[in-house]
């Protein structure tokens, strides 16, 4: 899908405050209003657009300690890689998991009220995924830039 300047622009208002209405775009972008609600279905269906969410400060919900693991596979197959795969979108802790290149095979991002809350984790579900060969944990000391959008112009 090509997207022109009006959709980045939109993509950016978007990225911004996702409850902004049809009007307030109009007006920001110089469009009808039925030009904003036919770009954003087209960005929608396109799948550019895919999700709508509320970002809570994780602070105020008692999940204060941000770890990031890095995690080494026993052994590198497809079926090894299926397995954990399987098992990581099943754990509610665990925010983002990407499969990465270098001395490590994944990276996780996961939130904790605290640090028994994080060895309980680790020792009772982490470690019981058998294809895990080792792991390493990095904890978040402070927020310094912390972006969920993504810069288009």
């Amino acid at each position: 899908m090509k997207i022109d300047d009006l959709d980045q622009q939109l993509l950016m208002q978007l990225q911004e405050n996702s409850k902004i209405t049809y009007k307030e775009l109009s007006d920001k972008l110089n469009l009808s209003s039925t030009a904003i609600h036919e770009r954003i279905k087209k960005l929608e269906k396109s799948g550019v657009v895919n999700k709508y969410v509320a970002l809570v400060n994780r602070r105020l919900i008692n999940k204060e300690l941000l770890v990031f693991s890095h995690v080494k596979l026993n052994q590198h197959s497809q079926e090894n890689i299926t397995s954990f795969e399987s098992e990581i979108k099943k754990l509610k802790q665990v925010q983002t998991c990407f499969h990465v290149s270098g001395d490590y095979d994944y990276i996780m991002k996961m939130a904790f009220e605290n640090m028994d809350e994080y060895r309980d984790f680790m020792v009772n579900q982490l470690t019981t995924i058998k294809t895990i060969g080792s792991t390493h944990s990095t904890f978040v000391i402070g927020d310094i830039k912390d972006e969920t959008s993504y810069q288009l112009f």
